[in-house]
């Protein structure tokens, strides 16, 4: 066998992809947050490339997840706290309560959540009913105020938002004062709000837009579709005249311009950068109209009513790949009046006879355990026979699955 050295010439197919296209997909994958802090550093490189802060909100432009929070009579709910958030307080109580009388009094106030993550009964009340001073309520209800998130067992919408001031450090002088007029805020009467403080109209729509940003019922972060923490939304959702109307969310991205008049190189990589940023807008409005079209029945009537949908349905109708459609709503939230969704919890295929959407059969079994007698909670094959009325055979290691899903526990652990 012959050792001499001999050149050989080979064809190869690689798929390389250049910067700018690597660029392309982390942005198109990108939430708001994150795409601002790749745009503010982009722009400390390149002199071409200027950033203007996110326009104010207008005066009494609440996102729609405020819906009916202002509105007399409808701000404390009537029924209990859903089960994953009750899982998630009676988990906590074990941890933070040891002496006897005040898990008791930590018990009470539990049983008293409203579905907002608000406390639905006066303190006085639970005192009487226990038998107990009313400052010993008050000291459990203080260290129970510590739960994450934020903003549980608050006993109004003051309270609530002033939790979750103090907690992200906004809490000032002003901001006091602004909590304590909340009906001029909701009516978007920042002068006269202004002038009753003794501050500029500008100190209160910088607080404003903080409060925007809260979340007015913190208990619904345990809701199936929810995003747990509250932040700018990328798209919202509101009905107009001519039914659901999806946009972008304009207050949480800074506005990106060409500096023409700047010197030296970077004037075609900041004009690649502009064109990046306005293709992933379009595709994420694009991604999220063809999306929340499908979901009409969720918005109308809340996450029980969503549909089965598939990327690969969603990909064909925008002409897309299923790969770009992932990516988009890979973080993307949405803000409904049902509270903030992620976008891509609204994807689930069809189960059962009757082709029922899992998404939609969990937030159904969440209702069947909020409604279920405490004292002779359901089984997991109850539950699944209750599921299968509605919406065709559902299996009982199906219930299983979407209980732990949900964070809520069995049945023996759900007595009480």
């Amino acid at each position: 066998m012959s050792q001499r050295p001999r050149i050989q010439v080979t064809q190869t197919q690689r798929l390389a992809l250049n910067l700018g296209l690597h660029a392309a997909i982390r942005m198109l994958r990108t939430d708001a947050a994150g795409l601002t802090r790749y745009l503010e550093e982009q722009a400390a490189e390149n002199p071409h490339v200027k950033l203007d802060p996110p326009p104010l909100p207008a005066a009494g432009e609440w996102l729609p997840r405020w819906a009916q929070v202002f509105v007399p009579g409808e701000v404390v709910e009537q029924s209990g706290a859903g089960p994953s958030l009750m899982a998630h307080v009676l988990a906590a109580i074990d941890g933070r309560m040891q002496g006897v009388e005040e898990r008791r009094v930590a018990l009470a106030l539990a049983e008293a959540l409203e579905p907002s993550g608000w406390v639905g009964v006066p303190l006085a009340t639970i005192a009487g009913a226990l038998g107990v001073p009313l400052r010993a309520v008050e000291a459990v209800l203080l260290r129970l105020q510590e739960i994450e998130p934020v903003g549980l067992f608050a006993r109004d919408l003051a309270e609530c938002l002033t939790l979750q001031a103090q907690e992200d450090g906004s809490h000032d002088a002003v901001m006091a004062q602004v909590l304590t007029r909340l009906d001029l805020l909701a009516k978007g009467d920042l002068v006269g709000l202004a002038a009753r403080i003794g501050v500029t109209v500008a100190e209160v729509g910088l607080r404003f837009r903080l409060i925007r940003a809260m979340n007015p019922k913190p208990g619904t972060a345990f809701d199936a579709l929810a995003v747990a923490h509250p932040r700018e939304p990328d798209l919202v959702v509101l009905r107009g005249g001519a039914g659901w109307e999806v946009a972008l969310n304009r207050s949480s991205l800074p506005s990106l311009r060409i500096d023409a008049t700047a010197t030296g190189a970077g004037l075609g990589e900041a004009r690649a950068l502009q064109r990046m940023v306005e293709a992933r807008n379009s595709t994420l409005l694009r991604v999220g109209q063809a999306v929340l079209e499908r979901q009409e029945r969720a918005l109308d009537h809340g996450a029980g009513a969503l549909v089965p949908m598939t990327m690969a349905e969603i990909a064909e109708a925008v002409r897309l790949h299923e790969s770009s459609v992932s990516r988009v709503v890979a973080g993307t939230s949405v803000d409904t009046p049902h509270g903030m969704w992620w976008l891509r919890r609204l994807f689930s295929r069809g189960l059962g006879t009757e082709q029922v959407a899992g998404a939609a059969l969990r937030d159904r079994l969440a209702r069947l355990v909020a409604a279920e007698p405490r004292g002779a909670p359901l089984s997991d094959e109850a539950l699944a026979l209750a599921l299968s009325r509605d919406g065709g055979a559902v299996a009982r290691r199906t219930v299983a699955k979407y209980r732990s899903l949900l964070g809520i526990p069995a049945a023996h652990r759900r007595r009480r």
